[in-house]
């Protein structure tokens, strides 16, 4: 019979027992997960990027215990659009045992940020925790490890089990970093360890440390100098539909920006693989420049839509496509690799190309569902993880 009395041991929740995170923020109840540490979110004040961060896209709380049954007290912050009569969805945490899935649930409750994209505003309603409770997990020591909710802000407060907790050990497995848009973040995928770096990192046998930073990939420096100190056996940078979609900067601003992103990331790894992956097919940026904008009209139908708003003659005078972008990091891939070996390029397209878009079209016309999510993860792991990869073993 499944009990229901809360198991007596309580145990902090402490650095040590998450992964993935970049540092962890001490709140009034609990922690509070980052994926940018606190030097960096000082340097901008934007809403998107603060929410972004927070969001702990690839982390996991992980320990080793005989507990046969685990509660976790949280706070998420769940994302209400205006102008959509649904209710936002719950988080998934998901449990692995010794590796293997095991269970999933959600967090009831938590505050609510009630965003309005055709006004720019958002407005943050507190709300109380939620327990998240699994039982009947298998007797013996195990390791047990939680993926927290991808695109969920997510404070711990208290974590309970019926069996003393320590960390578990470390894989010993390379570690990836990751850097990129939503698409990297996990943007509609179902679960954390099903967004496609999540995926791909499984199939290559790696620990990630995913900076997906959705509408974020902006070639900030504070972003180049956290991927400069953050320990890694391989590097990704995913550059490209974020700096289209938010018409930031023309194509003078963008070579230089690109070259000065990877100079801040070289300072601290100068001979760890790095690969710059250009974006995934987005027809209706391929050539049409931004801004994006959501459309308007397809409120009504309860699904998000976007739209390009770049006039394509302006690409002439310097303003970004999706084209410009992929022939303008191959040059400079292929400018820099001269002198730096363990330097490499991916085309997108390769991940998500015609073909794949014309079977799997993106619902929003802009971010993956979780079927191509899974499809971008398996070609990023033959692709980058293969023998003659950037990221073939022994290659770091």
């Amino acid at each position: 019979m499944k009990s229901t009395a809360a198991p007596a041991i309580s145990t902090p929740v402490t650095a040590d027992l998450l992964r993935g995170a970049v540092e962890v923020e001490h709140t009034e109840d609990g922690v509070l997960p980052h994926r940018l540490p606190a030097w960096a979110r000082a340097q901008c004040t934007d809403g998107q990027l603060l929410m972004a961060e927070s969001q702990p896209s690839g982390v996991r709380l992980t320990f080793r215990s005989r507990t046969r049954a685990v509660e976790l007290d949280a706070r998420p912050t769940k994302r209400l659009y205006a102008g959509l009569a649904h209710r936002p969805e719950d988080g998934v945490y998901e449990l692995f045992v010794d590796g293997e899935p095991f269970a999933q649930g959600s967090v009831p409750g938590g505050n609510t940020l009630t965003i309005d994209m055709a006004a720019g505003t958002a407005d943050l309603k507190p709300g109380p925790a939620g327990t998240l409770r699994f039982d009947e997990l298998p007797d013996g020591v195990k390791d047990i490890e939680i993926w927290l909710p991808h695109t969920e802000t997510t404070e711990l407060i208290a974590l309970r089990t019926d069996a003393p907790v320590e960390p578990a050990p470390q894989p010993g497995r390379r570690v990836w970093l990751h850097h990129g848009s939503s698409i990297s973040q996990g943007s509609n995928a179902t679960t954390p360890s099903t967004t496609w770096p999540a995926l791909a990192a499984t199939l290559g046998g790696v620990e990630l440390v995913n900076l997906g930073l959705g509408g974020s990939a902006l070639l900030d420096p504070f972003t180049a100098r956290t991927l400069r100190d953050t320990p890694a056996d391989l590097i990704s940078v995913k550059i490209g539909i974020n700096l289209v979609n938010t018409d930031l900067m023309r194509l003078r601003a963008f070579t230089p920006a690109v070259h000065g992103f990877l100079d801040i990331i070289r300072e601290g790894h100068p001979t760890t693989p790095l690969l710059v992956v250009s974006p995934i097919l987005c027809p209706m940026h391929e050539e049409t420049p931004g801004p994006t904008a959501m459309d308007i009209g397809t409120l009504d139908t309860g699904q998000v839509r976007f739209q390009a708003m770049g006039d394509p003659a302006e690409v002439a005078s310097g303003k970004l496509t999706l084209h410009v972008v992929r022939d303008e990091l191959a040059r400079i891939v292929a400018q820099r690799s001269a002198d730096d070996p363990h330097l490499h390029h991916l085309d997108g397209r390769e991940l998500y190309g015609e073909k794949d878009a014309a079977e799997l079209p993106l619902p929003d016309a802009l971010h993956p569902d979780a079927a191509t999510h899974r499809r971008i993860g398996e070609r990023f792991a033959e692709l980058a993880f293969a023998a003659d990869g950037a990221f073939a073993a022994g290659g770091a």
